[in-house]
C-alpha cells in the first residue's frame, strides 16, 4: 500500500519534519537545529526549547513538502511524536499536527519516538533492498535521554517490544555530556569526546565496571519474577571522573579551557588539541573506552540470552564513531548481524517518525484528535 506519510519531530532540541513513503523511501527531511540557543547554558533549556518549536515548526514543514514536491492535500497521513520528551516541546509539533490533520481532513498518527529510532534503522536498511532482517531483533536505543533494550517482533504489520534493560539512572549520551562540560569542552559533548578520544592512551585510567545490585529499585509492575534483564548505570563513572580531576588538581586548567571556547564561535578539532594536555587526553579516552566497552558487552550479553537474531544501534549515541567499530568487531565474533542508521538518522529526525507510523497507517491505527503529549511514554 503507497502512501506518503509527514512526519513531525520535536520532543527535544530539534524540529524536524519528513515526507517518508511508504515507511521505505527518504522523500525528504528536515532539522531545524536549536544548538546555538542552548550552547551557551551547557545543555537544553526546556522552555527556550518550546520557543524556538514555535518559530520554526511552519518554515519547516513547509520546506519538507517542497522538497518532497508534495503539497498537504497529496499526503495520505500526518504523524507526530507523542513522547517521550520535553512537555511544552512535544506540545508544539503535537498542536501544529492535530491542526493540520484536522484542516485537511488526514489521518493523525502518534508515534513513540523510541520506536521512531528503531524504525530510522529499519527505513535505510529498506531503502538498500534489505527486507529479510532475521527476528527476534534485539534494538539498543541509545542517546542523551535513553539508554534502553527492546526485543523487538513483527506480528502482521505491527511491531511489538519488551524491554530487557534499561538504564537506572543516567542516560549514556547524558554522562557523555556531562564528563565533557565538567572537563569544559562546551556542549553538545559527546562528538567532541568521541573526535579527541583517538589522541589518547584509553588504557591509562582504570575505570570499574557499573554493578546492577539493587533488584528492590524496580517500580511495580516493571519486571515479571525470574525475567532475564540487562540494565546500565552511569552515574558512578561520571563520580570517578570528577574524583580523577580532583585528586589531580586539573579544575585551574579546565577552568582556563572553558574561557578560551568560549571566544571561539566555532571551534575546530585543532583549536581543542591545543588546548589539552596529554592526561586530559587519556583521561577522555578512558572513559570512552569504558562506556563503550559497557554498553557493547552487555547489549551482546542480552542478544545471547534472549536468542536475538539480529541487534539493531540506534539513538544520538549510535553515531559515535568507536562504538560502531567495537560493534561491528564484538557482533562479527558472536555471528550476529547488526544494523546501524546513517549519521544523519541516527540523531533526533523526523523520518523516523514518518517511516515508524507506516505499520500504524496499515493497520487503521489513527489517533484521536484529542490525545494528549506524555512525557515519560514508555514502548
Amino acid at each position: 500500500m503507497s502512501a506518503y506519510i509527514l512526519g513531525i519531530e520535536s520532543s527535544c532540541d530539534e524540529t524536524a519534519a519528513s515526507v517518508v513513503r511508504s515507511g521505505e523511501e527518504l522523500v525528504s527531511n528536515v532539522v531545524a537545529s536549536q544548538f546555538a540557543t542552548h550552547a551557551p547554558y551547557g545543555g537544553v533549556v526546556p522552555e527556550l526549547a518550546s520557543r524556538e518549536h514555535l518559530k520554526a515548526i511552519v518554515p519547516v514543514v513547509r520546506q519538507a513538502l517542497a522538497d518532497a514536491k508534495q503539497s498537504y492535500e497529496s499526503l495520505d497521513a500526518i504523524a507526530v511524536t507523542q513522547g517521550p520528551g520535553l512537555i511544552g516541546a512535544l506540545l508544539v509539533g503535537i498542536s501544529y499536527a492535530k491542526a493540520l490533520a484536522f484542516a485537511l481532513d488526514k489521518p493523525l498518527i502518534a508515534v513513540n519516538h523510541l520506536e521512531g529510532h528503531i524504525h530510522a534503522v529499519l527505513l535505510e536498511e529498506r531503502q538498500k533492498g534489505n527486507h529479510e532482517l532475521k527476528f527476534p531483533v534485539l534494538a539498543l536505543v541509545v542517546s542523551g535521554g535513553h539508554t534502553h533494550l527492546y526485543l523487538a517482533a513483527q506480528k502482521d504489520s505491527l511491531w511489538t517490544y519488551e524491554t530487557v534493560g534499561r538504564t537506572r539512572d543516567d542516560a549514556a549520551g547524558e554522562a557523555f555530556d556531562k564528563v565533557a562540560k565538567l572537563l569544559g569542552l562546551g556542549y553538545p559533548g559527546g562528538p567532541v569526546i568521541d573526535r579527541l578520544s583517538p589522541f589518547g592512551d584509553a588504557k591509562v585510567v582504570k575505570f570499574a565496571t557499573p554493578q546492577i545490585k539493587h533488584a528492590d529499585r524496580n517500580r511495580p509492575g516493571e519486571w515479571e519474577p525470574g525475567q532475564k534483564r540487562v540494565d546500565f548505570s552511569y552515574s558512578g563513572i561520571k563520580t570517578a571522573v570528577l574524583r580523577y580531576v580532583e585528586v589531580n588538581n586539573m579544575q585551574d586548567a579546565i577552568a582556563a579551557r572553558r574561557a578560551a571556547l568560549q571566544k571561539i564561535a566555532k571551534p575546530t578539532l585543532e583549536d581543542y588539541r591545543a588546548l589539552l594536555d596529554k592526561q586530559t587526553l587519556d583521561l577522555i579516552a578512558s572513559f570512552q573506552r569504558a562506556m563503550v566497552e559497557d554498553l557493547v558487552s552487555k547489549t551482546l550479553a542480552a542478544a545471547e540470552s534472549y536468542n536475538a537474531a539480529s541487534v539493531f544501534v540506534t539513538g544520538g549515541v549510535a553515531a559515535n564513531q568507536q562504538l560502531r567499530q567495537r560493534f561491528e568487531q564484538s557482533a562479527a565474533e558472536h555471528g550476529l548481524p547488526v544494523f546501524f542508521p546513517s549519521r544523519k538518522l541516527s540523531t533526533d529526525n523526523a523520518a523516523m517518525i514518518a517511516a515508524a507510523a507506516y505499520p500504524k497507517f496499515v493497520a487503521k491505527d489513527f489517533a484521536p484528535l484529542d490525545f494528549n503529549a506524555e512525557a515519560g511514554l514508555r514502548l
